[in-house]
């Protein structure tokens, strides 16, 4: 027996059938819109549909790949950013003077040196590093940087040139003396001058600053009569830490 529940009533009319909903038409994109304004004259993949880049012209990448080649001929102590060319041993005419790995500097992190300066591994990559977080953050606001005025770097003599004093670091191919720096524009900006001027005494007090860590030994106008004109920075160590004055 069928129960009656679940039997159609095949005498009433079928409900009418559920209206079909359609979605909302979707607004044209702003790039189909800007394609139908165009030109109709334009060649097909003009600048506003092309999606590819257009590509460089080769003396570019040929210049890019020769100044890389450059680079590596020139890099010294481990790294691009050192130019210069190694040396090798350098004898000392007085006792405690030399050095066993010479190197000749010409510039670091791009900034050219005034002279080319003549030291150890380890103080080239200390000035690498002053250069980098030092000299270039505190000089930002002035331009941009192109030269170090060196004043001194590898000398046979005693420390500040005393008869009788120990052997200076220079001797040793551990120290620079920098004096000034030259910006894009032909400003030069020295240490004798600007150590107390008031548009520039910031930044040399921050280079000042820096230079202490990478190097041992930080010596600038307030530490004697002898550094009035340029910092003092070399490689030795101490057990106290850097010295810096």
């Amino acid at each position: 027996m069928v129960s009656r529940a679940l039997t159609p009533d095949l005498t009433q009319p079928l409900a009418a059938a559920a209206p079909r909903l359609r979605p909302a038409l979707r607004p044209p994109s702003e790039q189909a819109v800007q394609t139908a304004a165009r030109p109709g004259d334009l060649p097909l993949f003009g600048p506003l549909t092309s999606l590819r880049p257009g590509l460089r012209p080769d003396g570019i990448f040929q210049r890019a790949m020769a100044k890389r080649r450059e680079q590596r001929r020139g890099a010294i102590c481990g790294s691009l950013d050192i130019q210069g060319e190694e040396v090798g041993f350098v004898p000392g005419r007085i006792n405690g003077c030399g050095i066993s790995e010479a190197v000749r500097v010409r510039s670091v992190s791009g900034i050219v040196l005034s002279q080319s300066a003549l030291m150890d591994c380890n103080t080239a990559q200390a000035l690498k590093t002053w250069v980098d977080k030092g000299v270039k953050p505190a000089l930002r606001s002035k331009g941009q940087l192109v030269e170090l005025r060196v004043a001194a770097h590898y000398a046979c003599r005693t420390r500040n040139n005393q008869r009788g004093a120990r052997i200076s670091e220079h001797g040793k191919g551990r120290a620079i003396d920098i004096s000034g720096f030259r910006m894009a524009d032909g400003e030069v900006i020295t240490v004798l001058n600007g150590w107390n001027a008031r548009g520039t005494r910031n930044a040399l007090r921050k280079m000042h600053r820096a230079a202490c860590g990478p190097f041992g030994t930080v010596l600038g106008p307030n530490s004697d009569r002898f550094h009035q004109d340029h910092f003092h920075f070399d490689t030795a160590r101490y057990r106290s830490g850097p010295f810096c004055r």
